[in-house]
Parts: C-alpha cells; sequence; structure tokens
C-alpha cells in the first residue's frame, strides 16, 4: 500500500473544518493558527473573496495576516495552485482585505461603546488614565503629536506605577514593548468618531472588560496585516500618525 499524501494543510474544508486548527500559509509555507492567518474562498462567480469572519462557506486557502504577503500571493498565481482552478483576483485584494479588517475594528469599538466601556475627549481620557481606569489608550492616526506623548507618558507611568510600585519614570519616554498591546492608534478620527456614533472624536480609554479585550484583538489583527516588513513586526504606538503629518 502506498504512502498516504500529506493533508493540504494550506486549504481546509469549510469553515468547520475541525482539522484546521493549525494551517499553512499557501505563499510562504509557513504554518499558522487560524488567528495569524486569513482566509479566503470563491465566490460562486469565480472570484476570491476574503473571509476574515472565517465563517464563509466552501473550501478556505490560508495565508500569512500581512498586506506584502496577499499581494504577492495575487501576483503570483497562488490561489489558483492552491485551488488547482482557474479564479478571478480582485486587483485591489489587500485594500479589499483592510478595510474589512478597519470594520471589523470600528464594529469591536462600537461594542465596547454600547457596553459603557469608553470614555472619549482628551481631559476626560486624561482623568481616565490617572485613576487607572484605562485599560486600552486610543488616539486617532491623524492626532496631535503633542497630544499623544503627553498621553502616552502618563499612561506609562500608571502601568509603571502598577507593576514596580513606582512612578519614578512618569517623565521617561513609554517604552514601546510594553505600550504595544495597549496603546493603538490604527483608526483615523473618521473612524473612531463613526465607531461612536459622535463627532471629532480623537482620543480615548477603554475601560476592562470583554469587548475592550475583542477591541484589542481585532486592532492587533489590523496593526500586523499592515505591518511593513511582516505580519509580526511591531511599530511604535503613534508612529502612523507621524508619518502621515510629515
Amino acid at each position: 500500500m502506498g504512502a498516504e499524501a500529506a493533508p493540504e494543510r494550506d486549504m481546509d474544508a469549510g469553515p468547520a473544518d475541525k482539522a484546521a486548527a493549525e494551517r499553512t500559509c499557501a505563499l510562504t509555507r509557513q504554518p499558522l493558527t487560524p488567528d495569524e492567518g486569513l482566509r479566503f474562498v470563491v465566490a460562486p462567480d469565480g472570484s476570491i473573496v476574503p473571509d476574515v469572519g472565517r465563517r464563509l462557506p466552501g473550501r478556505g486557502v490560508w495565508l500569512s495576516n500581512s498586506c506584502s504577503v496577499v499581494a504577492e500571493a495575487a501576483r503570483k498565481g497562488v490561489f489558483q495552485r492552491s485551488l488547482k482552478r482557474p479564479v478571478t483576483v480582485p486587483e485591489d485584494l489587500p485594500d479589499l482585505v483592510e478595510n474589512l479588517l478597519v470594520k471589523r475594528v470600528i464594529e469591536a469599538l462600537s461594542l465596547a461603546n454600547k457596553a459603557g466601556l469608553v470614555t472619549t475627549g482628551f481631559t476626560k481620557v486624561e482623568i481616565a488614565v490617572q485613576r487607572g481606569t484605562c485599560a486600552f489608550l486610543l488616539h486617532a492616526s491623524d492626532a496631535a503629536e503633542d497630544g499623544v506623548s503627553k498621553l502616552d507618558r502618563k499612561f506609562a507611568a500608571i502601568q509603571a506605577s502598577s507593576e514596580a510600585g513606582s512612578a519614578e519614570n512618569s517623565l521617561e519616554k513609554p517604552n514601546t514593548e510594553q505600550l504595544r498591546q495597549l496603546v493603538w492608534d490604527c483608526l483615523s478620527s473618521a473612524e473612531l468618531s463613526l465607531a461612536m456614533g459622535r463627532s471629532n472624536v480623537v482620543h480615548a480609554a477603554l475601560a476592562r472588560g470583554g469587548a475592550a479585550t475583542r477591541f484589542s484583538r481585532e486592532a492587533e489583527r489590523l496593526r500586523r496585516y499592515r505591518a511593513p516588513t511582516s505580519a509580526h513586526a511591531t511599530r511604535e504606538p503613534g508612529s502612523r500618525a507621524r508619518s502621515e503629518q510629515a
């Protein structure tokens, strides 16, 4: 009896495929968990559709959660090879994925707001930070640098104080690694305002809660997708705002 063929781990049999706990990127061949990857399916018209919620029916192709990987996979015909059939890949597929990820972040923030976990306005956010009730700090990507820096410093000091019992470093520059999972600037002011249902939202504080944790998870997914070099690259909080204003 011949040896069984190795499973195609860059594919799954559908969103309920329990054997898909670990997948492989169809381009890089790197192992992925579902949370580390992006799933794509074929629409009835033969076009490739991003399934960022991992719920669409049909066989799925998996890629690393990276804009550059999606663009390269589209350019090199990875979807056709994995699916073993002709498909149509939208020219703007990387942008389609990003827009869907942004939508999920906005929806998660909106749910957190409905749960009463969000505070907006610079002064109110500053008070929440000082009181230690701010679990996640949000800045619009187009926020002014002075406001971002002021809140980041105070937030970093509170975090250091809660961990070390001292705020001696309150005037030091916030530690990037410390803040990476707690400070977010992945949405513009217009997008923050859309999520909150009000205008001119620039800064926000999220209190602890399940909805806030979900927001953080979706925001991290978007940040990894946008990372310029790899799905696991990191950047300093506020860097997107600075680069756009330069």
